[in-house]
């Protein structure tokens, strides 16, 4: 190891502990507390020492004199905990934090750097969202956590023993119960990320973040629910198209999320086209913005991601698109691919873009190019419908607000995908 690459890993450790160390301490004073176990320079120094206790431990050849100052570090954290404690402060954060930072510390000597500085990201992130979570907590209901629960158990104890394998001969070969699971655990995480936002946000935001988190969870969900509220709101119809745009350009976003876990090649086929469509509506959403600027906020009810009926209905549903798809592709060929993801993207475009992403992965039982395309057609066929929904149930002004944003987005989409 040169010296300067010593140095710079030293300078890592000294980095996290007085990022650390600044939060601590700012947290401390804007929290009027009194004096704390440690601040911006103690925790400076504790990833110091944890890179200093593993370099001495290497240099004398011996794991034991790394573990022999963890220990006279961990009596100096219990005696501050008994300190703080008999004065009242029974809390734990800071001595536990300082933990982290000596372990983070000794990683950096260690050559980890990335993973040392992504835990103390990780660690300053969840310090400084005190208050977020506390009122994110708050606001869950038993339902929610018992939601939460049931869906852990199914996925943690009963995915290990689904069968790895296609139920049959084609197309009932596209049959994976492991797989058709852990789809819907990827689409129920992106969705249950949306969800605590909106617990933390609370249930009354702005009306340009009802879109952005609301499309995260269920774009349809807020298109429906907002067209059904400008009836009675006919003067905020710019504010609640506002809304209903930002979601459909957050489904496209999470149609790229998705395709870049599940397959990178389809990526690639996809995400010229799902970019224009999604600066399309944002752009649309900009003007609509700054034509009005009404304030408004509004409320939208949705279901927790993790609850275990919706998720079992949307993995039914994802089988059943997957196995559509797939006899449509053996039949009728690359049309019947075009076909069922126009008619299966009416549903829901979540499972049609993943099922045609299981299809594509090898690139021998369908094409990455005609699967981009037909997920593109998907993504249209569910903006049309969700259009559809406010000419249908918006009021005369919403819908004078919204088709123009429609026609651009698909017309953007279409030109970007085929033309």
């Amino acid at each position: 190891m040169t010296t300067l690459d010593l140095f710079y890993r030293f300078g890592t450790a000294l980095a996290i502990g007085f990022l650390i160390g600044l939060q601590r301490e700012f947290s401390r004073k804007a929290e009027g507390e009194g004096s704390s176990f440690a601040g911006v320079r103690t925790f400076a120094m504790f990833g110091l020492a944890g890179c200093t206790a593993a370099l001495a431990a290497e240099t004398a050849g011996t794991p034991a004199l790394f573990v022999a100052v963890l220990v006279v570090f961990g009596a100096l954290v219990v005696t501050s905990y008994v300190i703080t404690s008999r004065a009242g402060d029974v809390g734990t954060t800071t001595e536990v934090a300082a933990v982290i930072t000596v372990l983070a510390g000794a990683l950096c000597y260690w050559g980890l750097l990335q993973l040392a500085v992504a835990i103390a990201v990780a660690t300053a992130v969840m310090l400084s969202a005190k208050l977020e979570l506390r009122r994110f907590v708050a606001r869950l209901r038993r339902e929610d956590i018992v939601a939460t629960l049931k869906f852990a158990v199914v996925t943690a104890i009963l995915l290990p023993v689904f069968p790895n394998q296609g139920v049959g001969i084609p197309p009932f070969d596209v049959l994976n119960p492991y797989k058709i699971w852990l789809m819907v655990v990827l689409i129920s995480g992106i969705g249950f990320v949306g969800y605590v936002l909106i617990q933390i946000v609370g249930p009354r935001r702005g009306i340009g973040l009802t879109g952005v988190l609301g499309g995260l969870v269920s774009s349809t969900a807020v298109t429906w629910s907002l067209s059904q509220r400008s009836r009675d709101r006919e003067r905020l119809a710019r504010s609640l198209a506002l809304a209903i745009v930002v979601a459909w350009s957050m489904m496209f976003a999470r149609v790229l999320v998705a395709v870049s876990i599940v397959s990178r090649p389809l990526l690639a086929s996809i995400w010229f086209a799902m970019v224009v469509a999604l600066a399309t509506g944002i752009a649309y959403a900009t003007w609509l913005y700054f034509s009005e600027r009404a304030p408004s906020e509004e409320e939208v009810a949705f279901e927790n991601p993790f609850e275990i009926g919706p998720a079992v209905r949307f993995g039914l549903l994802y089988g059943a698109i997957l196995l559509v798809a797939r006899s449509a592709q053996l039949y009728l060929g690359n049309r019947g691919v075009y076909l069922s993801a126009l008619v299966t993207g009416l549903v829901d475009v979540d499972a049609i873009t993943l099922s045609l992403a299981e299809l594509s992965r090898s690139g021998d039982t369908l094409s990455h190019l005609v699967a981009g395309r037909a997920v593109v057609l998907a993504a249209m066929a569910n903006t049309a419908f969700k259009g559809g929904i406010v000419l249908a149930t918006g009021s005369a002004p919403l819908k004078r607000a919204i088709w123009p944003g429609m026609a651009l987005i698909l017309s953007a989409a279409f030109v970007a995908a085929f033309v």
